[in-house]
């Protein structure tokens, strides 16, 4: 559906013919109360892997954080058989296939809508959204049938489109992170307010 992102995939099928290198799925449990979205695959991440956020630096934050509040258990080894599973949380993307640069078109983030609306429809307990950054703001809002006018992206803000809770928060980056952008408190800040309004 997405010409060039078919083409970067199979320019990184022939180089690494043992990565993932497809669409990649979500994580988590379909009867979770939680979605995180979260911005695309990442190339040495879940493109290689097949798991969201895993294998690179933003899942090293954001698994750690899950696992201390309780949305997750077990332990993340940066591998999709590390056995680590989601407790009433789901994790996808706003694109579902690895970007050049990590920088999707507008009409890559328009034609992956399709999926993150139908994602949404599935959870029947979703009762809270947590984006990642912007561009997975945006993308939440519009699935939820929201206007990017009416909520705009803060990190740490929650706004109520509907019956859900959409929490925002800055990626969970290398970038991101090492810049002071995001330290650690202000994303398990955002992650408790979460788990406070679900207990």
């Amino acid at each position: 559906m997405c010409p060039r992102l078919v083409d970067f995939r199979l320019k990184q099928r022939t180089a690494f013919p043992q990565w993932h290198n497809a669409p990649v799925p979500s994580f988590g449990n379909i009867d979770g109360r939680l979605l995180i979205v979260g911005l695309a695959p990442g190339l040495r991440g879940a493109n290689r892997t097949g798991r969201p956020f895993t294998g690179d630096y933003a899942g090293n934050l954001l698994y750690a954080t899950l696992l201390k509040f309780g949305f997750a258990r077990g332990e993340y080894r940066e591998r999709p058989d590390d056995g680590l599973v989601l407790v009433d949380c789901r994790i996808a993307n706003a694109v579902r296939c690895v970007p050049p640069e990590n920088k999707p078109d507008p009409s890559e983030i328009k034609t992956c809508h399709q999926f993150l609306v139908a994602e949404i429809a599935a959870m029947k307990k979703l009762r809270s959204v947590m984006a990642l950054g912007k561009i997975a703001h945006d993308a939440a809002v519009r699935a939820l049938g929201g206007t990017i006018a009416a909520h705009l992206f803060t990190h740490g803000r929650v706004h109520q489109i509907g019956a859900i809770a959409l929490t925002d928060s800055y990626h969970c980056s290398r970038y991101n992170t090492n810049t002071g952008r995001l330290t650690t408190a202000m994303f398990e800040s955002a992650v408790a307010g979460i788990r406070q309004g679900l207990d």
